[in-house]
C-alpha cells in the first residue's frame, strides 16, 4: 500500500484515477479548493494550490509516497509545488498534455525527445493568473511547468520573471510527466467536443475542417485513468512519457461513429482560414507511445473502444 496525494482530480478521468487507486488498496488523499466533496473513504485537504503559505499549512507534518498533480497549468504553480513537495514525496507525477508539442508538424509520430525541456524559456512573470491568458496559452503553460519540474530553464531572458526554472539544478525528487492525448468517452465528458459534432451531424450542418486534415492520437477516458494509476504506483520511470491508445483517429472516423449513433448526415466544409472543429488538425503532431510500451504498459487500440466512447458521451446505448 502506498500513500498517494492527488492534487485536483475531482472530475472526468481524475475521478476515475482516484477510484482505481482506492480500489487497489492505496491510501488516497485529495487536495483541492473544496468546491466539491471528497468521495467516501477519501481524506480531503482544502487549500488553493496557488497559495504557497496555505499549502505549507495544510501539509504541515505530512508526507506521501507519490503525488499526482492533475491541475498544474503554469510554471508559477510548478515552482510552488517544487518548493512545497521537495521534502514531502519521493515521486511526483504531473499530468501534462499532447499540446506541449505545439510547435511540431511531423510526418512521423512525435516522441518525447522532440521537446527538449532544456531549451524552454520559463516566464513566471506572464499573466498566468488571468484565466483567459492561461486558457489561450494552455500548451505553453504545460511546457513551462514541465521545464520547471525538470529544472531545465533556458537561462536568463529579456523580461521580468524570465529565466532558469526554479533553482536551475536537477529536480528535487523523482519527477515524471504524462503527456495525455486527446481524451474520449464518458457521460461526464465536460469538453463539449463530441456534442459539437453530434449537433451538427443531427442537423446536417457543415463541420469546418482544414483543407489538409491530419489524424491525431487519442485515449479512452478509462484507459488514461488506468495509465496514470500505473505511472503513480506501478512504475518508477522519470521524465516525460506519451500516453495514448494505438491507432490514430481521423475527424471522418469519429464523425462516422457519431452518425451511426445519432443519425443525421456528416457534411464537411473545408476552410483555408478561420476556426475549425475541435478534432480537426491542420498540422501533424500525433504522438509516439513507444517509450510507455518499452516501460511495460500495454495500450489498447482505438478501434476497441471508439464505439463505446461515443455512445457514452452522446447518451446512446451500444447494441
Amino acid at each position: 500500500m502506498k500513500d498517494v496525494l492527488v492534487i485536483g482530480g475531482n472530475r472526468y478521468f481524475g475521478k476515475r484515477l482516484i477510484a482505481l487507486l482506492k480500489e487497489s488498496g492505496h491510501r488516497v488523499t485529495i487536495l483541492n479548493r473544496g468546491s466539491s466533496a471528497a468521495p467516501d473513504g477519501i481524506e480531503q485537504l482544502v487549500a488553493d494550490r496557488d497559495d504557497e503559505a496555505a499549502l505549507e499549512s495544510v501539509l504541515a507534518g505530512r508526507s506521501f509516497d507519490v503525488v499526482v498533480d492533475q491541475v498544474c497549468y503554469t510554471p508559477r504553480q510548478a515552482e510552488i509545488a517544487r518548493r512545497v513537495f521537495a521534502a514531502r514525496t519521493r515521486r511526483y507525477v504531473m499530468t501534462s498534455t499532447v499540446e506541449v508539442y505545439a510547435y511540431e508538424d511531423s510526418a512521423s509520430p512525435v516522441a518525447e525527445d522532440a521537446l527538449d525541456l532544456r531549451t524552454v524559456t520559463v516566464d513566471t512573470g506572464a499573466a498566468w493568473d488571468d484565466p483567459e491568458f492561461r486558457e489561450a496559452h494552455y500548451g505553453e503553460g504545460k511546457r513551462q511547468a514541465e521545464a520547471v519540474f525538470a529544472g531545465a530553464g533556458a537561462g536568463a531572458g529579456a523580461g521580468e520573471g524570465v529565466g532558469a526554472a526554479a533553482d536551475g539544478g536537477g529536480p528535487p525528487f523523482a519527477w515524471a510527466s504524462v503527456r495525455v492525448a486527446h481524451v474520449l468517452g464518458g457521460a461526464d465528458d465536460f469538453t463539449g467536443r463530441i456534442d459539437h459534432y453530434a449537433r451538427r451531424i443531427r442537423a446536417g450542418e457543415p463541420i469546418a475542417v482544414p483543407v489538409v486534415n491530419h489524424p491525431a492520437t487519442y485515449v479512452y477516458v478509462e484507459e488514461i485513468a488506468a495509465f496514470l494509476a500505473w505511472a503513480a504506483v506501478g512504475a518508477d520511470f522519470t521524465g516525460p512519457v506519451n500516453a495514448h491508445s494505438h491507432g490514430p483517429l481521423t475527424t471522418a472516423g469519429i464523425c462516422a461513429e457519431i452518425e451511426r449513433r445519432v443519425g443525421g448526415r456528416t457534411v464537411f466544409r473545408e476552410v483555408e482560414v478561420g476556426e475549425i472543429s475541435p478534432f480537426s488538425f491542420s498540422r501533424s503532431y500525433g504522438m509516439d507511445n513507444s517509450r510507455a510500451t518499452a516501460l511495460g504498459y500495454s495500450f489498447s487500440h482505438s478501434s476497441s473502444w471508439l464505439a463505446d466512447a461515443v455512445a457514452e458521451t452522446v447518451g446512446e446505448v451500444r447494441t
